[in-house]
């Protein structure tokens, strides 16, 4: 597996890292605000997650390669090509998210993207069963992160759907 592996596994990992190295300091507000959704992890979480997604798809992208062969060709086009658009656009949600702040536009990217990567795991399936269970995990997580981006998205658009600070009488 060394060091085919270790390159399929930390690829995936260069645009989160990217992307927190040139906005970490905007990300600390992530979810934080009087509308503070009540399920909206920090943004620590969410990088975490997002480590771990991406580095389980980069391994699940490893065993599609290792079972067609090796090598860059023709028969890995398909389903290798399939996986680098997903996660091409996977970066750019991230961008979309933490540097533009445009959810909206985030939020169809992340459609496109569930689209994607159910492509993806049927694809990959007649080739190495466990690749294509190993994209389930990310499926949910893409489910959170919509729900997290909807949201985010409809309060910016509708201010009166954007829970309103609750005043505490003190005694």
């Amino acid at each position: 597996m060394w060091p085919q592996g270790a390159a399929f596994v930390a690829l995936p990992l260069l645009g989160p890292t990217l992307v927190w190295l040139l906005t970490h300091h905007w990300m600390s507000g992530w979810c934080d605000s009087p509308r503070k959704l009540p399920w909206c992890p920090s943004h620590r979480v969410l990088l975490l997650v997002w480590t771990a997604i991406y580095s389980i798809t980069g391994y699940a992208s490893y065993l599609v390669w290792k079972d067609l062969g090796g090598g860059f060709g023709r028969p890995l086009a398909l389903p290798l090509g399939l996986y680098a658009v997903q996660l091409a656009i996977s970066w750019t949600v991230l961008i979309l998210l933490f540097t533009a702040h445009t959810p909206g536009l985030a939020l169809l990217h992340l459609l496109l993207l569930f689209g994607l990567v159910v492509s993806t795991a049927l694809i990959w399936h007649p080739i190495n069963k466990l690749a294509s269970l190993l994209l389930l995990p990310y499926l949910a997580w893409l489910t959170v992160v919509s729900s997290i981006t909807y949201r985010l998205w409809r309060d910016s658009l509708c201010p009166e759907h954007q829970p309103q600070p609750t005043w505490e009488k003190s005694d």
